[in-house]
């Protein structure tokens, strides 16, 4: 046997017979580890479970195998035929926005209208109240077509079964209320409720009219064992220039699961905070514990144990415990769940499939493990340096930073946790960023615990006639002081704390005072252009309306750059994903701003060009001189890019991409938007005249996409405040254990003044004014960090203005006042109870 071998045997027959003391002073690593794992764990169950359920109920959120969908027009007979050979069934439906009115009461909503054939659905069922037939209920009651509508809708329009009501102009009987449709998610985000009408009772009306806004997918059921890679791009070969997309249930619907993806990795991020929280509380705790072990070590190496068997010991001990402490987060993490699935199933808007998930329980294992070796080394490395008359002498002496070797070992971990992060988050920027944020929150939480113990000092002589205030300060500035460990555990997760509420104050102060006071009251569309002199007469002979702005208005989708695959050119960029609205002009319209190169003029018949927004256009690479190809309506159009305009798309007002010239467009079918900027008071009556005078057209409120996105936002800002108070629980537990480590010496520290005359009440506001001093101290670092987060995420990330939410941010700091006077006077009460002939006595 050799010595290394003998030596591990002996750590570890050391380390079991010190286990066997049980698990005191370990309770607060264990609970930590515990919790930041079961909280990465959940996170990561829930999101497997959701993309378990899209991709297990694909088909029928699609509406089929496959989908192929069109902008602004229908197959033709061709495209048609050309899919019905691949596939063994075959439905289209239309999808546009539309106004849904009562004639009677006057009333008036926004709706989505889902336009189908006989065909629908293709896969799973729609859900009628009353229970009919979706075709039955589409038939009408033989005087009009029938419409079923989702309840929230019947609900405004103040309906009955059987009532009469128009959408678009065009009658329909209420026939059903809309229970559920298989393939609800399929169409993205929607402004307002849900309608289901016969796609033939639409024939002929200006809804379906060429250049109009709506959408045509083609659902296809494909024979078993269909190579959908290889029909992906046969399908795109062949649609290659009418601008079709592909969508097949595998993903089918991408922009929830894209969202859902983005929203479980930040959450992730925001548990890993609460990781980085739970191991300042592994570390102290660890460091606790080894001072409690100091004269077992100095014995040990007196003996003749080695650095080796001294290390080995305490990190197998400690890596046992911590095993038990993430195996503990594990079963919570995957157990929380299940627990929770019936209440999940019904908040959630989409399928999930709850179950053991072992990825995402790897993940989090994975993370705890590196945690605990970061946190843990350090205490263990350092101590392996104190020599056996030194830890007699003074236990706290000796370096304070460990050997190379050991610093070494702990950058390779660090940088584990970060690129395993960045790899399984799927998010390697946003990691990154968040790993700087909370590497830079911990130096400045540990500066500030520095300049604490320095500015206490000053106090401590400044405080003479203040017996309660000179105890306080001269307990944070002595040794031994709980400063560090509370302003980095609570600090930190203060830190998230304030980040994630001033970044909800803000974007909530930006939709409730910015955006009302810059944008329009309405958007109008589909206003045929037959239709605009009489709109135009309307709204802008209002004195209630400031302004209108109009545009012709198509849709088209960029397919090349210079003659390559735009996404090949300019790689995944939003405007390239999925079309985009186009107009066109002729002279140059007014407050247009040309930042590079130069308008076509007025009256110009060559070729084609186009104008850019300047911030997308230089996002996407693209120069002066460059060719785009932009299909509209089937038809490709070449153009070259002749000038870049400034477009602000933050006042919610008109604003495109893309601007070609008149001669280019002005041929092809389209309708024109419009937006009025009117006076609050006066936007029911232009909304009721406009749906009597042009039924056909769409107009849709600001306000209430605001409020839709408002509802949104405060869904994400109290997921995400649910993951940062996780962070604040973990560090509350940590002033638990820092408070759990000071007992010994607070103890000593009431016995002594009581001997020396000072009574239970002083020593009592004592301890009170040291962790109030504390808690003030690490809320105003958390603050400047929290704020400094908050700017950094609105100013790079959201591209928002920022200013500061006094309210929120003074509940930041007098939340960590309030948190670390409760766990210090939680256990300031068995130190004051103490007699202190004993403790005295005990100390000697």
């Amino acid at each position: 046997m050799n010595a290394a071998t003998r030596e591990a045997r002996q750590a570890l027959r050391l380390a079991a017979r010190e286990l066997r003391g049980g698990l005191a002073g370990f309770r607060i690593l264990i609970a930590c580890l515990a919790l930041g794992v079961a909280a990465i764990a959940a996170v990561g169950s829930v999101r497997q479970a959701i993309e378990s359920g899209l991709s297990e109920q694909g088909a029928e959120m699609l509406g089929g195998d496959a989908e192929v969908s069109l902008t602004y027009r229908f197959a033709d007979a061709e495209e048609r035929a050309w899919l019905a050979e691949r596939s063994t069934a075959l439905s289209e439906i239309a999808d546009f926005r539309s106004m849904a009115t009562t004639a009677e009461a006057g009333a008036r909503a926004l709706t989505q209208v889902k336009a189908v054939d006989d065909a629908y659905p293709l896969t799973g069922q729609v859900a009628l109240d009353p229970a009919l037939p979706l075709a039955q209920a589409l038939a009408g009651d033989g005087e009009r077509p029938g419409v079923v509508m989702a309840p929230a809708l019947i609900a405004r329009l103040d309906l009955s079964l059987g009532d009469p009501v128009e959408i678009g102009g065009l009658p329909f009987t209420l026939m059903a209320a809309l229970v559920a449709e298989p393939d609800a998610n399929a169409s993205g985000f929607s402004l307002g409720p849900r309608s289901l009408v016969a796609r033939a009772a639409l024939e002929g009306s200006a809804l379906l009219a060429p250049g109009t806004l709506f959408d045509s997918r083609i659902r296809l059921t494909l024979p078993p064992g269909t190579d959908l890679d290889a029909l992906e791009t046969a399908t795109e070969a062949r649609f290659a220039t009418s601008g079709a997309r592909w969508r097949d249930a595998r993903n089918g619907a991408p922009g929830i699961s894209a969202f859902v993806e983005r929203l479980a990795a930040f959450l992730v991020l925001v548990g890993l905070a609460g990781l980085a929280v739970g191991g300042v509380g592994v570390s102290a705790a660890v460091r606790a514990y080894l001072a409690g072990k100091v004269r077992i070590i100095a014995t040990l190496k007196t003996l003749g144990a080695t650095r080796r068997v001294i290390f080995l010991t305490y990190f197998l001990q400690i890596g046992a415990l911590a095993a038990l402490g993430i195996a503990l987060g594990l079963i919570l993490g995957a157990a929380l769940p299940l627990l929770l699935a019936p209440t999940l199933a019904g908040i959630l808007p989409i399928p999930a499939d709850f179950g053991l998930y072992p990825g995402p329980l790897a993940e989090a294992a994975l993370y705890g493990a590196l945690t605990a070796l970061i946190f843990t080394l350090w205490p263990l490395a350092r101590l392996d340096e104190l020599r056996a008359a030194q830890l007699f002498r003074d236990p706290q002496g000796g370096r304070v930073w460990p050997r190379l070797p050991y610093l070494l070992v702990l950058a390779l971990l660090l940088a584990g946790l970060v690129g395993s992060a960045a790899w399984l988050s799927g998010a390697a920027e946003l990691t990154l960023w968040t790993f700087a944020g909370i590497a830079l929150a911990l130096v400045l939480l540990a500066g500030a615990a520095a300049l604490l113990r320095r500015a206490a000092r000053p106090l401590t002589r400044a405080a003479r006639g203040r017996p309660a205030l000179r105890w306080a300060a001269a307990a944070i500035a002595g040794p031994g002081t709980e400063a560090l460990p509370v302003v980095l555990s609570l600090g930190l997760g203060l830190s998230v704390l304030a980040s994630v509420g001033q970044i909800d104050g803000n974007l909530r102060a930006a939709i409730a005072e910015e955006l009302p006071t810059r944008a329009p009251s309405f958007f109008a569309v589909d206003i045929q252009p037959g239709q605009l002199e009489a709109f135009l007469d309307r709204v802008t002979n209002d004195p209630a309306v400031s302004r209108v702005d109009r545009a012709p208005m198509l849709r088209g989708v960029i397919t090349q750059i210079n003659g390559q695959p735009a996404t090949e050119v300019a790689g995944e960029h939003w405007v390239l994903n999925g079309d985009r609205g186009v107009s066109y002009a002729d002279a140059l319209p007014e407050n247009t701003t040309i930042t590079a190169g130069n308008w076509w003029g007025e009256g110009y018949t060559g070729p084609p060009q186009v104008s850019v927004s300047a911030e997308e256009g230089a996002e996407m690479g693209l120069n002066l001189g460059d060719r785009l190809t932009v299909n509209v309506l089937g038809r490709d159009i070449e153009a070259e890019i002749t000038s870049f305009r400034a477009v602000d798309f933050s006042t919610a007002g008109m604003g495109f991409i893309l601007v070609m010239n008149q001669a280019a467009l002005a041929g092809a079918p389209h309708s024109w938007i419009a937006t009025i900027y009117a006076a609050p008071e006066a936007e029911a009556a232009i909304l009721r005249d406009l749906g009597r005078d042009f039924p056909s057209v769409t107009a849709i409120s600001v306000r209430d996409a605001i409020a839709l996105v408002s509802d949104l936002m405060g869904s994400i800002a109290a997921a995400t405040s649910w993951g940062a108070g996780a962070t604040l629980v973990t560090g509350f537990l940590v002033l638990i254990g820092a408070a759990l480590s000071g007992e010994r010496a607070r103890r000593y520290e009431a016995a002594l003044l009581r001997t020396l005359g000072a009574s239970r009440a002083r020593i009592l506001g004592s301890f009170a004014l040291r962790a109030a001093l504390l808690g003030a101290g690490a809320g105003l670092v958390a603050l400047l960090t929290g704020l400094l987060g908050a700017w950094a995420i609105s100013h790079f990330v959201l591209e928002t203005s920022f200013r500061v939410i006094w309210p929120n941010a003074l509940a930041v700091v007098l939340g960590g006042l309030a948190l670390n006077l409760a766990a210090g006077l939680l256990f300031a009460w068995r130190p004051l109870s103490a007699r202190p002939a004993q403790v005295l006595r005990a100390r000697d």
